[in-house]
């Protein structure tokens, strides 16, 4: 194998055009005149199979018909009344297996009704003109906390301000919006998180208090004893590790880390990519960061997966997407050495896998790929930082995750828990804020429970 150095990772690989061209918006939008076609093409289904496949049973039908009668504050009603992120999930949902996976259209002579350009080409009116499309009810001189300012958080802060109460979120990081901000490829979400996290506060009966950790600047227990209710929508911080000798070496880190750095940036030209990446993992996020790696001036990027591509979380549109980006796949391989000379980190040794008896094993065979940057995408879990108090668990945790029941409810009395810390039928932007809706209706009643027997 030749030899590396710390040179092959830098910044500036391509020039400024360039980089303009490769993180521009990947779907750009709608025009008027496209928007009226496409929404021509819906049937408006009785009982329309696309509302049953939405976490947040959007009245699909409906916005499209108020759409092709130029009716967009309508449509955008309908959509975000149901997600309030309805902006961002039109632009990072998996469509192609929820709502237009279901679409009556979507047989091998028809393509389904493009829902969630459709979607986006009404909610984007919304921020376009800043339009007011919800009040807040009178004042219930109740407080919540919710901690973390993500999907979860938000579509909860958002819902219990609409019902009159006082909410106050508590953000670890230095910005509001959670993997919507931190986590999605840069072409996905070209700027427009932070519109809509302002739009969204603009209701009001919402405080944000950002680089407030729980467990380091404010305890669950001090939470419990300040307000009425709490809701924690911790996400998944922490990030699973190779298990590997040698994973401290420079250019090995967190794709998740990756992706951050590069939302985060004012000029992606500032930021360093390797010639050689190898991306370890079968997600979305792996797929982000292998395409990102590439459109940053990466010569060759190498996506190696421990299954097949069936058993890969990342949707086919996504797995299809990065190789036609000139992502090379590698299925069946697990990695067991990481490779250094004098220091510097040379390649990864991988071993062919298999599936027997049901079980993936190693086949004893192995290879090897040049790379001067690998980038760990096998899986996210939660920090349970701030969850105990004097060496005792606070609340009861299922696999790693919060549990809670079909409202929410931790096993903690007032204390609400939704999103990806949580867990459930899919770890998606649109399913967190499901979870932060549904919560925030199960804490209104709580609340109002505890008000009826005040007044009893």
């Amino acid at each position: 194998m030749a030899r590396k150095d710390t040179a092959d990772i830098a910044a500036a690989r391509l020039d400024a055009a360039q980089l303009a061209r490769n993180f521009a918006d990947v779907a750009p939008p709608l025009d008027r005149q496209r928007a009226l076609i496409e929404a021509s093409r819906c049937h408006f289904c009785y009982d329309a199979p696309c509302i049953q496949a939405c976490p947040t049973s959007i009245d699909i039908p409906g916005f499209i018909r108020a759409i092709s009668t130029d009716n967009l504050k309508g449509a955008a009603t309908k959509i975000l009344d149901a997600n309030i992120f309805g902006g961002q999930c039109a632009r990072v949902c998996p469509t192609e297996i929820l709502c237009e996976g279901e679409c009556v259209r979507n047989d091998p002579e028809d393509k389904p009704v493009e829902i969630g350009a459709l979607q986006r080409y009404a909610t984007d009116w919304v921020f376009e003109q800043n339009a007011v499309l919800f009040s807040r009810a009178a004042s219930t001189g109740k407080r919540v906390a919710v901690v973390g300012a993500g999907p979860a958080g938000l579509a909860c802060a958002h819902a219990l301000a609409m019902r009159g109460h006082e909410v106050e979120v508590f953000e670890a990081k230095g910005k509001s919006g959670g993997l919507n901000e931190y986590g999605i490829a840069a072409y996905k979400v070209v700027d427009f998180s932070q519109r809509e996290v302002e739009w969204l506060l603009s209701i009001g009966g919402i405080r944000v208090h950002h680089d407030k950790a729980l467990g380091r600047d404010v305890q669950l227990s001090q939470l419990r004893r300040e307000y009425d209710a709490v809701f924690l929508g911790l996400g998944l911080a922490g990030v699973n590790a190779l298990g590997l000798d040698e994973e401290a070496l420079p250019g090995v880190r967190n794709a998740v880390e990756f992706i951050a750095e590069l939302r985060q940036a004012t000029d992606k030209a500032e930021v360093a990519v390797g010639r050689r990446v190898v991306v370890i993992g079968g997600g979305n996020t792996a797929i982000d960061a292998a395409v990102q790696s590439k459109r940053l001036g990466a010569e060759r990027v190498t996506l190696v997966y421990r299954r097949d591509a069936e058993a890969m979380s990342a949707t086919d549109h996504e797995q299809s997407f990065a190789q036609s980006e000139g992502v090379h796949v590698i299925h069946y391989a697990q990695p067991v050495e990481l490779l250094e000379r004098s220091g510097v980190l040379s390649g990864v040794r991988f071993e062919h896998t298999r599936i027997e008896g049901g079980k993936l094993v190693g086949c004893g065979e192995f290879f090897e790929v040049e790379a001067d940057v690998v980038l760990k995408a096998i899986g996210q879990v939660m920090l349970t930082d701030g969850l105990s108090e004097g060496g005792v668990d606070l609340l009861r945790l299922n696999k790693g995750r919060i549990a809670v029941d079909t409202n929410f409810a931790t096993s903690l009395a007032g204390v609400y828990a939704g999103g990806d810390c949580v867990g459930g039928k899919t770890d998606l932007t649109v399913q967190s804020v499901a979870d932060g809706k549904h919560a925030a209706a199960a804490i209104h009643a709580y609340l109002n429970a505890d008000r009826e027997v005040q007044h009893g």
